[in-house]
């Protein structure tokens, strides 16, 4: 079992982890969209352009920006600001201009309205996973250390928790795994119900070797997001290098039940290859219709 193993081992123990280059750029917020209302027609109204503008930004970013541009030249409102430079932020994301996006990001954190800290904390949030995105780590730590700051001294552990893991990419992309391991311990008590958080942290733990760990962790985060093909093949990778070969190959088989034509799928099959095992017939011809 160990000759199977050994080159197995030797790839799966050099992979990068947590994906630095994730980073969820999220809509129109719940707490802005449901915003306790000092002027409820004018922030309706405000909230409704922002997710027209959204909207917008999905199909034709060039458009969505001429509109943001606008909307920001007529705005009057500190709330006002910040959306608009929220919009024209997602529409640079969609033209590639990632550089000008994280910068506009971080200006519309600075404009949200004392009120609106929970809306700042998401900017922040976006201004520095758009940092990811560009390969600058270095950038990102600030923007997502303050950002989860923000959103835990408001009390949404949710927010604080999912930008607690954003901010464990950061540092794993700067090589400081023993803060990301840290960053991760704070998302998992802030939120014990947050899949990603102890999917990442399984896989932390197991880039240091600590595989009894790693596989507790591995265990709950398949608990919370049992379909998750990451999740399965992460499982795999851990019982394979804990020496559970038998097990290992159940959770690749797993994962190419789950997701077939997925990208995780793609390297469970490469796993099973190694592993002297191929994928089974069920899974390599999955059923397409009903």
């Amino acid at each position: 079992m160990m000759s199977a193993l050994a080159p197995l081992a030797v790839l799966m123990l050099a992979q990068v982890g947590p994906d630095p280059t994730v980073g969820a750029m999220p809509g129109i917020p719940d707490e802005l969209a449901n915003r306790p209302p000092r002027d409820t027609v004018r922030q309706n109204n405000q909230a409704d352009e922002l997710a027209r503008c959204l909207a917008l930004s999905q199909s034709d970013p060039d458009a969505a920006l001429d509109r943001a541009q606008q909307w920001r030249e007529q705005s009057g409102t500190p709330l006002a600001l910040a959306q608009s430079a929220h919009c024209l932020g997602i529409a640079m994301i969609g033209l590639g201009r990632l550089d000008e996006a994280q910068r506009v990001f971080e200006l519309a954190a600075g404009e949200a309205p004392d009120d609106g800290v929970l809306y700042g904390a998401r900017l922040s949030g976006m201004a520095g996973n758009t940092a990811l995105l560009r390969g600058r780590p270095d950038e990102a730590l600030p923007l997502l250390d303050q950002a989860g700051g923000m959103a835990s001294a408001a009390g949404d552990k949710p927010l604080a928790a999912q930008l607690r893991v954003d901010l464990s990419r950061a540092l794993v992309a700067l090589g400081r795994d023993a803060d990301a391991a840290s960053a991760l311990d704070e998302a998992r008590t802030a939120d014990a119900a947050n899949g990603e958080a102890w999917l990442l942290s399984a896989t932390l733990s197991r880039r240091m070797q600590h595989y009894a760990e790693a596989q507790q962790r591995i265990q709950r985060a398949g608990e919370l997001d049992p379909r998750n093909p990451a999740v399965g093949l992460e499982a795999g990778v851990i019982a394979a290098l804990s020496g559970r070969e038998e097990d290992a190959k159940k959770s690749f088989e797993s994962v190419l039940l789950v997701a077939p034509d997925s990208y995780e799928a793609q390297r469970a099959r490469g796993y099973l290859e190694q592993l002297g095992g191929g994928p089974p017939a069920a899974a390599e011809q999955p059923e397409t219709g009903r």
